[in-house]
């Protein structure tokens, strides 16, 4: 059997801001909260279904966890989030912006199907074209 991917954790400044503005960009919730460590999973998950649901079949979540240091450089693993094509992607992109994401210029082409965009604690992430599936 294959190991699970079960989280990504995110080294931060403020685990409690961090954890609200990305439960606030995707629409999760937050499910665990202290000043040393927030949980986020996708809003559309029971979590009392999540205790009946074999355990392969729950998707990732995210943990903010917090670090002295501050980022220094580009990071070398991102998330890439992409809209339905049923939404407007340049929308989505300006509501990031006003939850205060800002754009990254990481080298990227001059005319790409992505735009990189950085969390308020400057992690990039992508956002790409709409996507059906």
């Amino acid at each position: 059997m294959a190991l699970r991917w079960y989280t990504v954790v995110v080294d931060c400044h403020d685990v409690r801001k961090q954890a609200a503005w990305w439960a606030e960009a995707l629409d999760w919730k937050t499910i665990y909260e202290t000043d040393t460590e927030c949980v986020n999973i996708p809003g559309w998950v029971d979590e009392e279904a999540m205790n009946n649901t074999p355990w392969e079949r729950i998707g990732p979540g995210m943990v903010f966890v917090p670090v002295p240091e501050g980022k220094t450089v580009k990071n070398r693993l991102h998330l890439d989030l992409a809209p339905h094509t049923s939404q407007d992607r340049d929308a989505e992109i300006a509501r990031l912006e006003t939850l205060g994401a800002s754009r990254v210029n990481v080298g990227q082409p001059d005319e790409p199907s992505w735009t990189v965009l950085a969390d308020p604690e400057g992690n990039e992430f992508c956002v790409l074209s709409s996507r059906d599936s």
